[in-house]
């Protein structure tokens, strides 16, 4: 649990259960924007949201689930897509991939469940899917997950495209 190992699940108790662990859980310190800057990984995301005008949004207090690319999710993407995304003239369009990638609340990976869909930032929805114990998005792999002291990034290993409108 955070990094904590669970050493003894499932000990019944009159009102619920214990999971005994090793140590001390903490809250999260740093906010969605901190995390993604703080990690090479993300890179590409990052520049994608300077160029788009999003740093506020994921650095205020409100309570987000970012369902993040990694920098070799976004190298998946047909050659030059992502350099014609961070022009300029590109910017609406660069906006509406990354709000699909942000829903306004917070999404634990336990909430998620096979069959459910939710509504993104930028109004378009994304399902979840469960397959072979893993869980995906549009069927992207959340491949971890990562709290923060506004929402929880959910790392995935394919870039999310907004439905065609």
């Amino acid at each position: 649990v955070n990094g904590v190992r669970v050493k003894t699940a499932d000990v019944a108790a009159s009102n619920g259960v214990i999971h005994v662990i090793n140590g001390v859980l903490t809250p999260p310190t740093k906010t969605i924007a901190e995390i993604a800057t703080g990690n090479p990984q993300f890179s590409i995301l990052v520049a994608a949201v300077v160029k788009a005008g999003l740093v506020d949004a994921v650095s205020n207090p409100g309570k987000y689930t970012v369902f993040a690319p990694t920098n070799a999710a976004f190298d998946k993407l047909p050659a030059g897509t992502v350099t014609g995304l961070l022009k300029p003239s590109k910017k609406d369009d660069l906006r509406n991939i990354l709000e699909y990638h942000v829903y306004i609340g917070v999404l634990k990976p336990e909430m998620l469940t096979d069959g459910q869909t939710f509504g993104q930032a930028n109004g378009d929805n994304i399902s979840i899917t469960m397959k072979d114990g893993k869980t995906m998005v549009n069927g992207a792999n959340i491949i971890a997950s990562i709290p923060a002291s506004n929402g929880i990034i959910h790392v995935v290993d394919a870039v999310l495209l907004p439905p065609a409108k």
